[in-house]
């Protein structure tokens, strides 16, 4: 296969953070301040012990800051610890079970179809404004009851939340303190946004699922307007990051494997397995935090109480003791036990919604363009984060 950081002119560190594996599967940075994890197992071991590794980051990242987040994670079950994580986690989980989502495929594709509709006959197409992008928000927009006709607004919050390119520190400057204020900001408008509807739907409600936020209870209480905005404005944005990403990395690693463009395109029955190794080769969320709430010990590593940890995902999705060739891109790749969809009770909602618009998106892509090759003249560019690996923009030409 082309190696995909030669054939781009871009470090090999973008597509999975920091470059080789470094001896230590565990190392303290002292710049930052945080405990990074790379291996695995280390991985799978903080995962599954929240009580342990605490998703509450915020504890430990805003400890010594003076700036009020007010309600910004009020009901957002990301940031979330046992037992109450569960109870806010059951509300929307018969929204994403395996016969619940694989009812939405007719739709999915039927909006695949319309969008490359409004591209056909073009020579080239830009494949994340006309089909990544759009197709995955008007999904998750209609679940939730939402208008997706305001995607373009949606983008613009999303955009400038993910637009840094500092890597998270414990370090105090006034940059890291204006990255901060800004993002807060960008979710407050979301959150506000989002908020307006909650109330709307108290007025007037509706099926949808955020009419199901608002009518539901958790131990005995109905959740706040803001509780109900900053869970849905996770669905949201969760939900179209991820698969947005993941067409866009698919189709990436296809161009530079030509020969495994041309066995999927003979055999799709091949998809699934692309689509899981795409979702290791290049993880779209490449880091998870959590904080430690005792002294932990990983990889032979004492950690003290209070410790950010920077869970590498794109580095443990390429462990040589659990990969072979961990840095080749390998579609028949089998196990491929990655982690890209994190791991444990966190684990993403969302991923078999995630995975069936990836392989209705990419199957009729296929079928509709016998040739899909990225444009040199327009290179493909990546999002800024370094917490994300995914295309920002991806030129194809279809001819």
């Amino acid at each position: 296969m082309s190696d995909l950081a030669t054939r781009w002119g871009v470090e090999e560190s973008r597509f999975w953070l920091h470059g080789r594996m470094p001896q230590e599967t565990v190392r303290f940075d002292e710049q930052t301040g945080l405990w990074n994890v790379y291996g695995h197992a280390e991985a799978l071991a903080i995962f599954a012990d929240p009580a342990t590794y605490s998703s509450d980051t915020a504890r430990v990242f805003l400890a010594d800051s003076d700036l009020d987040v007010g309600d910004s994670f009020d009901g957002n079950p990301v940031v979330m610890d046992p037992p109450f994580h569960g109870r806010m986690r059951k509300l929307v989980s018969r929204a994403f079970t395996p016969k619940t989502v694989a009812e939405l495929a007719p739709r999915i594709a039927a909006l695949t179809h319309e969008l490359l509709d409004d591209v056909a006959g073009r020579d080239r197409v830009e494949l994340v404004s006309a089909l990544a992008y759009p197709l995955p928000v008007i999904v998750i927009a209609e679940l939730l009851g939402v208008p997706a006709g305001e995607r373009d607004v949606f983008k613009g919050w999303v955009d400038k939340i993910f637009d840094s390119d500092r890597e998270v520190s414990l370090e105090s400057t006034e940059e890291q303190r204006q990255d901060i204020e800004e993002g807060l900001e960008q979710a407050r408008e979301l959150r506000e946004y989002l908020r307006g509807h909650a109330d709307e739907r108290r007025r007037a409600p509706r099926e949808d699922l955020l009419t199901k936020l608002v009518e539901a209870e958790v131990d005995g209480q109905r959740l706040s307007s803001t509780e109900v905005a900053n869970f849905a404005n996770v669905l949201l944005v969760a939900g179209h990051v991820t698969t947005t990403m993941l067409i866009g990395n698919t189709l990436l690693c296809l161009d530079a494997d030509p020969d495994a463009d041309a066995r999927l395109r003979a055999d799709r029955s091949l998809l699934p397995s692309t689509i899981e190794e795409s979702l290791r080769y290049m993880s779209p969320f490449a880091s998870l935090y959590r904080a430690t709430m005792t002294e932990a010990e990983i990889a032979g590593q004492r950690i003290p109480k209070d410790q950010l940890l920077a869970v590498r995902i794109g580095a443990a999705n390429r462990d040589e003791r659990v990969f072979e060739r961990p840095h080749t891109f390998d579609p028949g790749r089998d196990p491929n036990p990655h982690v890209g969809f994190g791991h444990g009770i966190h684990f993403c909602l969302g991923a078999p919604l995630a995975r069936l618009e990836g392989r209705i998106a990419l199957d009729i892509l296929l079928d509709r363009f016998p040739v899909l090759r990225a444009d040199p003249e327009h290179p493909p560019t990546f999002l800024p984060s370094p917490d994300l690996t995914g295309v920002k923009t991806l030129t194809l030409l279809s001819h």
